[in-house]
């Protein structure tokens, strides 16, 4: 299996058992993880038992449903992972039990909502204080999940301005919601 295989034909084959294309997927996709892990979890080692535990648990048992994407699914993954050593992280921490019981009521309903209204109308305050091109941007890759070629194009701006855009926007939004936060 060569490593200009694309990344379906390496995760069927692999799936099969074939350590030479598993090696080429871990090798393809560990940078990948890590970096996307790292902006999840500051904590390196985390981040690296992470990725670690999810290429064992894939070569232990492949999942049997078919994947579009080898790297969204590998990115979802990973994400859940870290989630979940969050939460035994913080069990452990607190000494909240194992298992967290599962609770529904009216109460908890209404509390939930509001919450969600609370950060809802501080996005929204964060995201009207950010300049027209940059709610424009997030609005387009963001919110219709367009890629960087389509936006360049709407906006008649050339590819790197919109990442850059994309990216102050991003740092401006971050900004206004911590002041928003404190």
């Amino acid at each position: 299996m060569s490593s200009s295989s694309t990344d379906i034909e390496l995760w069927a084959v692999a799936g099969r058992g074939d350590r030479e294309a598993f090696g080429v997927l871990f090798r393809r996709y560990y940078p990948l993880l890590y970096q996307y892990g790292s902006k999840i979890c500051a904590d390196s080692a985390v981040v690296e038992d992470a990725i670690q535990e999810l290429f064992a648990e894939l070569w232990q048992k492949w999942p049997a449903a078919s994947v579009q994407s080898v790297k969204a699914y590998l990115l979802q993954a990973l994400k859940f992972k870290l989630y979940k050593a969050f939460r035994q992280a913080r069990r452990v921490e607190t000494g909240e039990p194992s298992e967290e019981p599962f609770e529904l009521s009216h109460e908890n309903l209404m509390v939930n909502d509001e919450e969600d209204r609370e950060k809802l109308a501080r996005v929204l305050e964060a995201v009207n204080k950010l300049p027209a091109r940059q709610k424009e941007i997030i609005y387009l890759k963001l919110y219709k999940g367009l890629s960087y070629e389509e936006v360049s194009e709407i906006m008649e701006i050339n590819y790197q301005v919109v990442r850059n855009l994309l990216c102050q926007a991003l740092k401006t939004f971050r900004k206004l919601m911590m002041m928003l936060v404190w």
